[in-house]
C-alpha cells in the first residue's frame, strides 16, 4: 500500500508541471490517498483490497473528525468531505488499475452509500438572513476604525495583539468581499490592488477567474467604504501589490481565509453565529440574490458561471422560503384601484384579422 501510494503521489504532483493539474488539486489527492493508506494499513497488498475492505475505510473516514480544523469541534466529515474522499481514492485505484498494479478495482464492488457513511446528511451551506446579518455587522463595526473594542462581550476569547499586528481593518474586507460579492477563494487571494478601479462614481472590482475569464463586478457602497479604508489606513505600506496583506506584508494565502472568517465570527451574537468556511459564503451570496428576486443571469455574471445552470448547485433552500412565496402569490393579490378585467370576449379584434368588430369563437381566438 505505502510503496504504491508513494508513486501515485509523485505522479500527480508531477502533473502539476504541465498544467494538468492545479498545486491545490494535487496536494488534496496526495492527502487522501495518504489518509486512506494509514486507515487501511500501510503493510497491507494493495491487490488483496475488496469492496468490503474500501467500505470499512470509508465509514472509518467519515467518523473521523476533520482534522484541518484549528479547533476541533467534534463534528465529523462532512458529506461534501466525504464525497471528495471517494473521489480521490477512485481516481487511485483506477490509475492503479490501468498499471497493473491491480487485476480488479475494488471500487466497483464499493456498496457504502452517501448517507450509510457515518449517517452524515450535508449541513445547510448558505447562512441564514439573520446569520448573515450578523457576520456582515460585526465585520462593519471591525471595519470602522475605533470600533474594534466597542462590543468586547460579544468577542470573550479574542486575543488581543500589538498595533503593528492588527488586521482587523483586512479581516472586515475578506469577510464583507466574500459576503456581497461571493468570489471563490483563489480568486480573493490573487485580487491585486490595480484590480479595483472607479467608474461614473461605481467602485469596481475586476476578478480573474476560472479558465482566464474575467469579469467586473461593481462594489456595494458600504463594501467600497471599507475597502477605501482599508487602502488607506490598514494596509501596510509595501511595493507588494497584492490586496490582502498579512502583518509581515505578505500575499495572503488561501488557508489563510478561514481563520479570518473565524475571527470574526467570534464577534457575533451567540444567538446569530454559526460556523462557515469561504465556499459557504459564496452559497449565501447566490442563495439571498435569487431569494430576492435578482435576475439569475446577474447572479450568473457575479459568481462567473459560464453556464446558468451550474446556479443550482449554489442555490440552498432558507427557512420559512415557500410560505414567504405562497403568501404573496401574484395571482391572488387584490387587483388595484381602479382597475377593472375585462372579460377577454369584450375586447374587439383588429380588422385585419377579424373584420370591423367580428369576433372569433373563444377557442380560435385563444
Amino acid at each position: 500500500m505505502q510503496e504504491s501510494a508513494d508513486r501515485y503521489v509523485e505522479l500527480i504532483r508531477a502533473k502539476t508541471s504541465t498544467g494538468a493539474l492545479s498545486p491545490s488539486t494535487a496536494e488534496v489527492y496526495a492527502r487522501d490517498v495518504v489518509t486512506f493508506v494509514r486507515l487501511a494499513g500501510e503493510e497491507v497488498v494493495l491487490d488483496d483490497l475488496t469492496g468490503e475492505d474500501v467500505d470499512a475505510v470509508l465509514l472509518a473516514f467519515a467518523r473521523k473528525p476533520d482534522g484541518r480544523r484549528a479547533e476541533p469541534d467534534g463534528r465529523l466529515q462532512s458529506a461534501s468531505s466525504q464525497a471528495r474522499f471517494r473521489r480521490s481514492v477512485s481516481a487511485f485505484f483506477k490509475h492503479a488499475a490501468l498499471a497493473g498494479w491491480v487485476q480488479v478495482d475494488p471500487m466497483t464492488s464499493s456498496t457504502v452509500t452517501a448517507r450509510e457513511r457515518g449517517g452524515l446528511s450535508a449541513q445547510r451551506r448558505a447562512l441564514t438572513r439573520e446569520q448573515a446579518q450578523g457576520l456582515v455587522g460585526a465585520a462593519r463595526r471591525l471595519g470602522t476604525p475605533g470600533q474594534e473594542t466597542a462590543e468586547p462581550a460579544a468577542a470573550q476569547g479574542v486575543r488581543r495583539v500589538r498595533r503593528d499586528q492588527r488586521t482587523e481593518m483586512r479581516d472586515a474586507l475578506i469577510v464583507l468581499l466574500l459576503t456581497a460579492v461571493g468570489p471563490r477563494v483563489s480568486e480573493l487571494v490573487r485580487a491585486n490592488v490595480e484590480d479595483f478601479y472607479t467608474n461614473d462614481g461605481v467602485r469596481y472590482w475586476r476578478i480573474f477567474g476560472k479558465g482566464g475569464r474575467t469579469r467586473d463586478v461593481p462594489l456595494p457602497a458600504d463594501v467600497a467604504e471599507v475597502l477605501d479604508g482599508y487602502l488607506l489606513r490598514g494596509r501596510p505600506a509595501t511595493p507588494e501589490k497584492a490586496l490582502l496583506l498579512s502583518w509581515r506584508g505578505r500575499r495572503l494565502a488561501r488557508g489563510d481565509v478561514q481563520a479570518v472568517i473565524d475571527r470574526v465570527q467570534r464577534w457575533v451574537e451567540a444567538d446569530r453565529r454559526r460556523s462557515v468556511t469561504p465556499h459557504g459564503l459564496r452559497h449565501t451570496t447566490a442563495t439571498h440574490l435569487l431569494a430576492d428576486a435578482v435576475d439569475m443571469d446577474a447572479v450568473r455574471r457575479v459568481l462567473g458561471h459560464s453556464d446558468l445552470a451550474t446556479l443550482g448547485r449554489y442555490r440552498d433552500e432558507l427557512p420559512g422560503e415557500l410560505e414567504v412565496a405562497m403568501r404573496s402569490h401574484p395571482l391572488l393579490r387584490p387587483a388595484r384601484r381602479g382597475a377593472t378585467e375585462v372579460p377577454p370576449s369584450a375586447v374587439p379584434l383588429p380588422p385585419e384579422v377579424g373584420g370591423s368588430g367580428q369576433q372569433f369563437p373563444d377557442e380560435v381566438a385563444q
